[in-house]
């Protein structure tokens, strides 16, 4: 009962086997007579079988398969057949069909890559998307075609397309980092890349280089983590482009840019506390940047912490002698006292020496904030920053800046 069995056994192998060698060699004939369609008919009948095939056969397998595709113009299939090939005959350690393809597929990948990046040069993102990717399918050693097209989707606003592509580069752990083979430009002085060591030292054999050096490029990680939580934030996905941007953080914690990204979101999400904190972080590693001390300026504003507010600005005034909001936001700050000071007089309407006193009062701090008023109308005149000054010189009775004022804000109107 056994030897049947095994009789029958090796007799469903045979067939498999002549079936196998049916189909191919059906494959062989169509491909002759350019019949693609047909080709690749027969090669999908193979395929099932392949798995039990002998060495030779599946090679051959894999390479027809190719071919058929290729000769169909569906460049991806084509790609996907020729790298199975390649990784199988690698595998196998027998090479049968490898040197027929690899010309063949280095000189498919050079013709995607190149329309990719005619398609980028002339702006069509969408198809240098397409292509980036492709390229990358049909040599999925060379990552940084994915990069390619994540930047490209970004570009053409296909925001879900570059976020899938951003997080299979992080899942690849691809960092961008690749040596660069510098020398110095003899001419201009200028250390250049020259793309390849055989170049770099070529390029230094003539005379026209010198100093050759290899160093590494500079890792893409936190930029593409940046890229990512800049999309999040597009889509309104604030706090995953929060949690997103700190992990970028967490690998350049220096990154001046980055904590500004950062900062960024949370006054999209209204967390002027969380902003504020950032502000104060920044100043100290940037303490000569204005535009820092002026948004914590505008952030203890906000939280009704009046002298901080003013201590801010009056930074941002002494780094920035020019910066015209730190001046009109610093009056802003002064004259905030205006409001109690009114609500009291309104109280205090029958006691006329309290009365008198609160107007006294009140006309101080219109002195205190005027120069700040006229430094950032002197400026950036607007209608309000006339209209603000114009209302003061009355309240303070100074005639003649009245009616200054009083024509130009008709002649502004």
């Amino acid at each position: 009962m056994k030897k049947q069995i095994l009789a029958l056994t090796l007799g469903l192998v045979s067939l498999a086997s002549y079936a196998q060698k049916d189909e191919l060699k059906a494959a062989e004939k169509a491909l002759k007579k350019d019949d693609f369609t047909g080709a690749i008919a027969a090669i999908t009948k193979a395929e099932p079988l392949i798995a039990n095939a002998d060495e030779k056969l599946a090679s051959k397998f894999y390479y027809l398969k190719g071919e058929a595709y290729m000769g169909k113009n569906d460049l991806k299939a084509a790609g996907k057949a020729y790298n199975e090939l390649l990784d199988f005959e690698k595998k196998s350690g027998k090479s049968r069909y490898t040197d027929k393809v690899m010309p063949a597929l280095s000189a498919l990948i050079q013709k995607v890559s190149q329309k990719a990046v005619n398609q980028y040069n002339a702006k069509d993102y969408s198809g240098a998307t397409e292509n980036f990717v492709l390229t990358f399918e049909l040599s999925p050693a060379d990552t940084t075609f994915l990069f390619n097209a994540a930047v490209s989707a970004s570009i053409a606003k296909d925001y879900d397309a570059a976020l899938t592509h951003y997080n299979s580069l992080r899942k690849m752990g691809y960092t961008g980092v690749t040596t660069e083979y510098m020398a110095t430009n003899k001419e201009t002085n200028e250390a250049e890349n020259l793309g390849s060591k055989q170049q770099r030292d070529l390029m230094v054999r003539t005379g026209g280089y010198i100093n050759p050096v290899d160093r590494m490029s500079e890792s893409r990680t936190s930029d593409i983590i940046k890229s990512m939580a800049n999309i999040l934030s597009i889509q309104g996905k604030y706090e995953e482009a929060v949690a997103t941007i700190k992990e970028a953080r967490s690998l350049n914690p220096e990154d001046m840019n980055l904590l500004l990204t950062e900062a960024d979101f949370y006054i999209k999400l209204n967390k002027m506390d969380e902003f504020g904190n950032l502000m104060k972080e920044a100043v100290v590693k940037d303490p000569n940047n204005a535009m820092l001390f002026y948004n914590l300026g505008v952030v203890t504003y906000s939280q009704g912490q009046m002298e901080d507010a003013k201590k801010y600005y009056k930074r941002a005034i002494e780094i920035d002698p020019n910066y015209s909001d730190a001046y009109l936001n610093l009056a802003i700050a002064i004259l905030a006292k205006d409001k109690e000071i009114v609500e009291e007089m309104n109280k205090s309407l029958s006691d006329f020496k309290k009365y008198d006193e609160l107007e006294k009062k009140q006309k101080e701090v219109y002195k205190e904030a005027l120069p700040y008023l006229e430094k950032g109308d002197a400026l950036k005149r607007t209608n309000e920053t006339v209209k603000t000054l114009l209302n003061i010189y009355q309240i303070l009775e100074m005639d003649e800046k009245s009616k200054e004022f009083v024509e130009l804000y008709k002649n502004m109107q």
